[in-house]
């Protein structure tokens, strides 16, 4: 079930997020990620973010900034499972247009995203990590 994210799932979420971040980027160091804990904890209140959870147990999320996908994040225990193709139509269902940024060398996430009909619109460099990203959009 997807639902809207609550307070009270801050703590999973996080975990969730450090863990993806530095599974998916490990081109980065992880202490990058640690530093920037606090400043994502407290983005979350300023952005939309739902939850995919089962039973109680939240298996992944994704935070909207307005259109722009600040990310998907499934809890490696349930990878490669749909979660993230669901949460992305969802989220599809209710814009009619989404970009994102994803680093060049996540290869995986970029394959994801184009399967799921997003096309790269530009590329630029993180100015915080140093890394080639893309810039991909989806248009209903």
């Amino acid at each position: 079930m997807i639902r809207a994210f609550q307070s009270a799932d801050a703590d999973e979420v996080m975990r969730i997020w450090l863990s993806g971040n530095q599974d998916a980027h490990t081109f980065i160091p992880k202490a990058y990620w640690c530093s920037h804990f606090t400043e994502v904890q407290q983005a979350l209140l300023q952005a939309q973010v739902f939850v995919y959870e089962t039973d109680g147990v939240i298996q992944g999320f994704v935070g909207m900034m307005q259109g722009y996908i600040a990310g998907i994040f499934v809890d490696k225990n349930y990878r490669s499972c749909g979660i993230g193709k669901q949460l992305l139509t969802y989220v599809k269902q209710k814009y009619d247009t989404l970009s994102l940024k994803v680093y060049q060398k996540n290869t995986k996430a970029a394959a994801f995203y184009h399967r799921e009909g997003f096309f790269i619109c530009a590329e630029g460099v993180d100015e915080d990590t140093g890394e080639k990203e893309y810039t991909m959009l989806w248009e209903r």
